[in-house]
């Protein structure tokens, strides 16, 4: 059998995870067993927090809605309801963005969905 060397491919393959876990702290970014496993500890934590990302940013929406609803004197729920029966489909977060950024705006768009 033929002597086979793996130096190099066994090299790249312990900087990719060493740079990758570069900014870690203490041995979690200097030994590469241990940066292994938190690297693949970060992925998945980063893999989740995609999904997670969109379920947050939801309901902080929301939660924008129905705080300028209320002012106006309406619950969310019944505001979006107003909106389904009148026909207006606009999304949550650019609702949200109404209500915080032009307030005279989602007071009018409130009026409209009675």
């Amino acid at each position: 059998m033929v002597r086979v060397k793996r130096g190099n491919v066994a090299r790249k393959r312990r900087k990719k995870i060493l740079s990758l876990a570069s900014g870690y702290r203490g041995a979690h970014s200097i030994l590469f067993r241990i940066a292994n496993q938190q690297v693949m500890k970060a992925l998945r934590y980063s893999y989740i927090g995609r999904k997670q990302k969109k379920r947050i940013f939801r309901r902080i929406w929301i939660s924008r809605i129905n705080a300028a609803s209320r002012l106006n004197g309406l619950s969310y729920s019944q505001l979006i309801h107003g909106f389904k029966k009148s026909n207006i489909d606009i999304n949550r977060k650019m609702l949200s963005q109404i209500a915080v950024l032009d307030s005279s705006t989602f007071k009018s768009l409130v009026e409209s969905s009675n």
